[in-house]
């Protein structure tokens, strides 16, 4: 009789818990790696991502690795969970007044950052790419997405979240969502594809959307003071602290399933209206700070590599690919740096707000997988929005590192360095 130390195909719940340690022990160690070559640790996460991914090691179909479907499902969620948590946090760093004072500065700052480049994609896939304007255009709406949990992670490693361009830029983000869904829905909706939100008229998917805003400021600010302090008072171990999940879970469904704006858009509301109330922001963040670092945003942002093949989508069309590639860095960059200057941010604030809408992450790669189910744009073209999101993701990171350390004079920030 043959006996080993380990029988394989393995239990799939050995398979999980062995992936999920590869992934958070990977993910550490690669934050780690990056702090000491002096760049943010979410920086090091994804490269250990892509390098996990099938770019590199391709883990997921290692032999260990029978139960893809389950596998694969699970670092989704988990995944999701984990930007949802993410968010949650920005939220609750956010000083709304603040937030007020630049509430302007955020308006016109997504407005030029959508419309850029949504200009520059439609034009350089149509004319370089060769597509048909529609498909053009459906690039074009790809690229004015923003996803603000990569640039939420390093300005808190780095002590600037609070700062005015932090504050700018996590508003812009929340603009910029409502104005990306509100093109995405007319886009899909006059192809005649359904996918969520577009299969709905414009009009009401508008009228949803404010109404999900209006509704979750006024009751939020009503009830979720009052349900936080009375699960205070409840029987049991971190009552007040689980109420504050659910609550933060809750207007991530409610964002997504009626408001018709990405779900990361309700758990960051969530996070606002908590942050205006000291005595329970400050138990929630440290709490909650242990939860989402220690299992949930690692395995997110080792997720974004996980899913993606950077190879082949470079030779997909590494023409293309290099174009659309600037097109999303310099488009955000100059789109949202001016908006922003036109209402009185100098010149090395803009560039910090433009720099921090520059990465897609997961939000254009759900645009695209919508407008790939809906049949708006081909595979090929999918691949290449792939690249293009990886590298603005990996770029945001470094480019901020850059940005930051210069003054408004150009000069070394001694209190961002300080706080690094």
């Amino acid at each position: 009789m043959h006996l080993s130390l380990i029988e394989f195909p393995l239990d799939p719940l050995l398979q999980v818990l062995l992936l999920f340690a590869v992934i958070i022990l990977a993910s550490k160690a690669g934050g780690a790696l990056s702090k000491l070559l002096g760049q943010p640790a979410v920086l090091g996460e994804l490269l250990v991502g892509l390098i996990l991914g099938p770019t590199v090691l391709d883990m997921m179909n290692w032999a260990p690795f029978t139960e893809h479907e389950l596998l694969e499902g699970l670092v989704h969620y988990l995944a999701e969970i984990g930007v949802i948590f993410l968010m949650f946090l920005a939220g609750l760093e956010t000083d709304l007044k603040e937030m007020k004072r630049v509430g302007l500065a955020a308006f016109t700052g997504a407005t030029g950052g959508v419309a850029l480049p949504f200009i520059l994609g439609t034009l350089i896939s149509r004319y370089i790419g060769g597509y048909e304007w529609f498909e053009s255009v459906f690039v074009g709406t790809i690229l004015t997405a923003t996803s603000v949990s990569i640039t939420a992670q390093t300005l808190l490693e780095m002590g600037k979240l609070k700062s005015k361009e932090g504050t700018t830029v996590l508003g812009a983000a929340v603009v910029d969502d409502v104005m990306g869904i509100v093109i995405l829905s007319v886009v899909v909706a006059l192809h005649g594809g359904g996918a969520g939100a577009a299969s709905a008229p414009v009009w009401w998917v508008i009228v949803k959307m404010v109404l999900f805003f209006a509704v979750g400021i006024v009751l939020g600010n009503y009830l979720v003071p009052r349900l936080l302090r009375w699960a205070a008072k409840w029987q049991g171990t971190e009552t007040m602290f689980a109420m504050a999940i659910v609550l933060g879970l809750v207007f991530a469904f409610f964002a997504e399933a009626f408001g018709e704006v990405a779900a990361i858009t309700g758990s960051y509301l969530a996070g606002v209206l908590i942050a205006q109330h000291a005595d329970l922001s400050h138990e929630v963040v440290d709490k909650l700070s242990v939860t989402a670092y220690g299992f949930f945003v690692p395995v997110f942002f080792v997720s974004v590599g996980l899913q993606a093949d950077a190879v082949s989508a470079l030779l997909a069309n590494p023409v293309l690919a290099l174009w659309l590639v600037l097109a999303a860095i310099v488009g955000k960059l100059l789109g949202s740096g001016l908006g922003v200057k036109l209402v009185g941010f100098n010149t090395m604030e803009s560039i910090r707000v433009g720099t921090g809408m520059i990465s897609r992450g997961e939000v254009a790669l759900i645009v695209s997988n919508i407008g790939l189910a809906a049949g708006v744009i081909s595979p090929d073209i999918y691949s290449v929005m792939v690249i293009m999101t990886l590298v603005t993701t990996l770029v945001t990171p470094i480019l901020l590192r850059i940005v930051f350390r210069s003054g408004p004079e150009g000069l070394p920030d001694a209190a961002s360095s300080s706080r690094v």
